[in-house]
């Protein structure tokens, strides 16, 4: 008896999980490649910000390091 209490809710669960999977409207491939092309852009765009960022604060801190010393 305890098995077949053990399997009808892991059975209603799966029926479940099923129908949710069939609501998911999946993207197109057009969307996809649009939207990682804007995401690859945009980090790539943000990483060279910070690298001149973090350049630029590099000279600062080496410039005002070498007239205080």
């Amino acid at each position: 008896m305890a098995n077949e209490k053990e399997t009808k809710p892991k059975k209603h669960i799966f029926k479940k999980l099923k129908a949710e999977f069939k609501k998911i409207i999946w993207p197109s491939k057009d969307t996809v490649r649009k939207e990682t092309t804007s995401v690859i852009l945009s980090t790539a765009f943000l990483g060279v910000l910070i690298a001149c960022l973090d350049g630029l604060i590099k000279l600062g801190i080496t410039f005002l390091t070498s007239i205080g010393g």
